[in-house]
């Protein structure tokens, strides 16, 4: 997913979120693509840089808590834009494969 977002692919990205993804404010899987879409089409570059990742196995699902810092900008020498935020992301394997079904991030 990381490297579809840097790549411009929004719908590759989306790929990896469950039908029934909630996130912060009672986002769901549309509201969470429009954003996306909206961060690809403001951005000729992306980029994002994650940290360490703590994840929790349980079964099919795990709980992993990270750091993410995203740039964006025009696509020149420095982005015009920065965020950092602390993230901790439900998945459950669907098949064989792992799939975002919950999100929650705050700024650092």
């Amino acid at each position: 997913m990381q490297a579809a977002l840097e790549g411009r692919g929004a719908a590759a990205f989306m790929d990896g979120v469950a039908e029934d993804f909630s996130g912060n404010g009672g986002m769901d899987r549309a509201a969470l693509q429009q954003v996306v879409r909206m961060q690809v089409l403001a951005n000729a570059s992306i980029g994002l840089t994650l940290g360490p990742a703590d994840v929790q196995l349980q079964g099919d699902r795990a709980t992993v808590r990270f750091s993410a810092m995203s740039t964006g900008g025009s696509g020149r020498f420095l982005p015009e834009r920065a965020g950092a935020w602390e993230i901790t992301s439900g998945w459950r394997d669907e098949g064989g494969q792992w799939r975002l079904y919950y999100a929650q991030w705050k700024p650092r």
